[in-house]
């Protein structure tokens, strides 16, 4: 008998927590609860962390976050208005406001993310679509800060920006929230990650970046050339100052010599004229014959008379 009451008190026991485990749950403090009752929601959603009580059995417990959710998108290939072909790859952040709502209309954060995709990636396609390219890539007119190896461009070759990107992701926000409004989530953020050519285009870009290349890389070798040739001119003319220069001095020193060598010869034939016409037929003798000159002299010349004058 007593151990059929032990048994019954260990049933009861055992039934009790079953209950109790049933009934209890917690809410975590980055959670919100709804409980349903076969299905249908019961009562005011949860967000009050803690230990709580529900019907055991026929009630079930679902929570969702109340944390900052992630919406990562899949690139997508979209037509500009400028009629250029791009993949576009964005991202953005939404929460859970309104469980109940968010329950009822998405049942669970997988199907919250399959409706952000039709929504975020419509408007995505809706707002470029309207739009030209230079208005995805750049947010403002700013001019251009050329570094390295960059290519430069010229001032009128930069197409205008007249609404930019920010604006952009603007609308694309704007226009999501409104079709999210009854969903029981909001939109936090939306951005675009990352632009590229569809490979069709890509390859027109890379042939005329090549183009560019090759242009700027002939305007240098024509400046190169232009400062070549500027050098070579102004060293020639160098050059010619430099021996022009010579030369002036040359003649200066020359002339002087010459009035010295003058002055000399005019001492010397004052005091000998003989003594000097003797230098100056030797001296004509020396620059005018050499070990092979057969030379022939008239006897009646002073060269020959000079010559054997010794004797």
């Amino acid at each position: 008998m007593r151990e059929i009451r032990i048994a019954a008190v260990a049933i009861l026991i055992l039934f009790l927590v079953v209950i109790l485990s049933s009934a209890l749950f917690t809410v975590k403090e980055s959670e919100q609860v709804v409980i349903t009752q076969f299905g249908k929601p019961v009562g005011r959603p949860i967000s009050t962390p803690g230990l709580h009580v529900k019907m055991p059995f026929i009630q079930d417990v679902h929570a969702f976050e109340k944390r900052f959710l992630e919406w990562d998108g899949d690139p997508n290939q979209i037509p500009t208005k400028d009629k250029r072909f791009i993949w576009v790859d964005s991202y953005a952040r939404w929460r859970i406001t309104d469980p109940l709502l968010f329950f009822q209309r998405l049942r669970d954060e997988n199907g919250a993310q399959s409706r952000l995709d039709d929504i975020l990636d419509g408007e995505t396609r809706n707002t470029i679509a309207k739009h030209e390219l230079i208005d995805l890539v750049r947010a403002t007119n700013r001019p251009f800060v050329i570094t390295g190896d960059a290519i430069e461009t010229e001032p009128g070759d930069v197409e205008k920006v007249h609404f930019g990107r920010d604006k952009l992701t603007a609308e694309v926000l704007q226009n999501a929230r409104r079709r999210t409004g009854d969903l029981g989530i909001e939109i936090l953020d939306f951005r675009i990650k990352r632009i590229n050519y569809v490979n069709e285009v890509r390859q027109e870009v890379y042939a005329r970046m090549i183009s560019e290349r090759k242009r700027i890389a002939e305007r240098y070798r024509s400046e190169g050339a232009g400062e070549a040739a500027r050098i070579a001119g102004e060293r020639q003319r160098e050059l010619q100052v430099i021996a022009s220069e010579a030369y002036r001095q040359a003649q200066e020193i020359r002339g002087k010599a010459d009035a010295t060598a003058s002055d000399i010869y005019a001492a010397a034939y004052g005091r000998d004229a003989e003594f000097y016409r003797f230098l100056k037929s030797m001296g004509t003798l020396e620059t005018s014959i050499d070990a092979e000159t057969v030379l022939v002299l008239s006897t009646d010349g002073d060269l020959l008379r000079y010559m054997n004058a010794p004797r």
